[in-house]
């Protein structure tokens, strides 16, 4: 049985076994009469060529027959189907909610932005896919038994465009990243070029509760020391783990990861701090992290490194504090932490002009940062800026910072209204700038006309 492949109990494979081996006889016979025989005998050669090609014809039949039994042999059990293919599972995962899917389709459903259980509707308490390995098992067994070939996993690739040696690949790398520090060096500088390069790989991270603090490790608080070089490739490939919109919640809820990122904002090469600034830019995408970072005091290194100055790591620094600082409580951390005088300080000297000003008209609604802006000397600096700049988002900005100010100290009015009356900085303004700036330099205008009008009467 095991030497002719046939199929126990099958009625079609057994007779198809009998007709060949008939087949084999008949060509025995030929052949032993074309070489006995003196003359070429043309008839038996034509015989010997059909018989051939019968005998291979029905080789073929047969190895069909094997791999496709008759269909009531091979009646696929319901739950070896996936509920959204409906096709046989070849990577059988389990969702939170105990249900299991062919992992393609439901990675597809995720990507989609479902974060609902396609069978139950319930919620899902998080999107990681754990690999059944008793239904995958049972499949494969199932297979066997009906002559079906599994495809083969290592070839087999899912919607992400991942195969079984990619995620065998994936998961041995994070293992070294437990070892020796020559291990830890060589597969973090792998991480670190496959989440650049494939996006599949940024989608692995979320797949594996233990996958980023196994990445995170080398970084323990615990160990001193770190290799700068090791340093560096962690915390960049954690930046291409956060531009990967399903890993953002679960990077920054990972406890160890804001903390290391904060670390990272003080020490390092320069370009471990400005990729740590922007994986949390990347990660206050979401308003739930905007909170969390705020809340973990990654701001104030964040405040000090802009206060470094390095070019390198300025935008970075500059795009991580002003998405921190759109919900309310982070712009009073902000404040406290000395945003507003390092953020002054910048503009004066002339760095980043356009992209700090932006900051400092978010931080004017804080009352705090306006009674700082103008103990450090902001009215000036902020007229002088919409005289010379041709930008106008930051003429805006500044008329914005300049109309709060306005009305909460009196005592600038009379530098903006010898601006006016010198220039006519603002009365340009009313009348060329963008719909907001002309709102607020009219309700300036307003407010200085109304104190001169009070003034006369008086």
């Amino acid at each position: 049985m095991a030497k002719t492949g046939v199929v126990e109990g099958d009625p079609i494979s057994v007779a198809t076994a009998k007709a060949a081996t008939e087949l084999k006889r008949e060509l025995q016979r030929l052949v032993k009469a074309i070489l006995s025989e003196d003359e070429i005998n043309v008839d038996a050669i034509d015989k010997t060529h059909q018989t051939l090609f019968a005998l291979k014809d029905l080789k073929l039949k047969r190895q069909s027959s094997f791999r496709t039994p008759p269909d009531s042999a091979r009646v696929l059990p319901d739950e070896f189907r996936c509920p959204l293919s409906k096709e046989l599972m070849r990577d059988p995962v389990i969702v939170s909610t105990g249900q299991t899917y062919d992992r393609p389709f439901i990675q597809k459903w995720l990507n989609a932005g479902n974060r609902t259980c396609p069978r139950t509707q319930q919620v899902l308490s998080h999107t990681i896919l754990t690999p059944n390995h008793l239904i995958r098992e049972m499949i494969s067994q199932w297979c066997k038994n009906n002559g079906i070939q599994m495809p083969d996993p290592v070839q087999y690739l899912n919607d992400e465009g991942l195969t079984e040696a990619d995620r065998d690949l994936f998961f041995s790398l994070l293992e070294k990243m437990s070892s020796i520090l020559s291990d830890q060096k060589v597969a973090a500088r792998e991480l670190r070029l496959l989440t650049k390069k494939m996006p599949s790989f940024r989608a692995l991270f979320g797949e594996s509760a233990d996958a980023i603090p196994q990445l995170m490790r080398p970084l323990s608080r615990s160990n001193s020391g770190v290799h700068p070089n090791l340093q560096e490739d962690i915390i960049t490939t954690l930046l291409n783990l956060s531009i990967h919109d399903n890993n953002k919640k679960l990077v920054a809820e990972t406890p160890m990861v804001v903390p290391l990122l904060m670390d990272a904002l003080r020490s390092g090469t320069i370009e471990t701090r400005s990729n740590a600034a922007a994986a949390l830019f990347t990660l206050s995408a979401l308003d739930s992290n905007k909170e969390l970072i705020g809340k973990s005091g990654a701001l104030k290194p964040l405040v000090e490194l802009l206060d470094e100055g390095n070019p390198v790591a300025m935008k970075d620094v500059a795009s991580a504090i002003f998405s921190l600082c759109i919900i309310h409580d982070n712009k009073a951390r902000a404040v406290r932490d000395g945003a507003v005088r390092v953020i002054l300080k910048k503009i004066m000297n002339n760095v980043h002009v356009d992209e700090l000003l932006a900051i400092l008209a978010m931080l004017s609604t804080n009352q705090k940062a306006i009674e700082e802006m103008g103990d450090l000397g902001a009215v000036p600096c902020l007229v002088n800026i919409i005289r010379e700049t041709s930008c106008a988002r930051s003429k805006e900005n500044c008329i914005a910072i300049l109309y709060t100010i306005c009305y909460t100290d009196r005592t600038k009015w009379k530098i903006i209204r010898d601006e006016e009356k010198t220039y006519g900085t603002i009365s340009q303004l009313a009348q060329n700038g963008t719909a907001r700036a002309k709102r607020k330099a009219n309700g300036i205008l307003d407010r200085l006309n109304r104190a001169v009008n009070l003034t006369h009467t008086a």
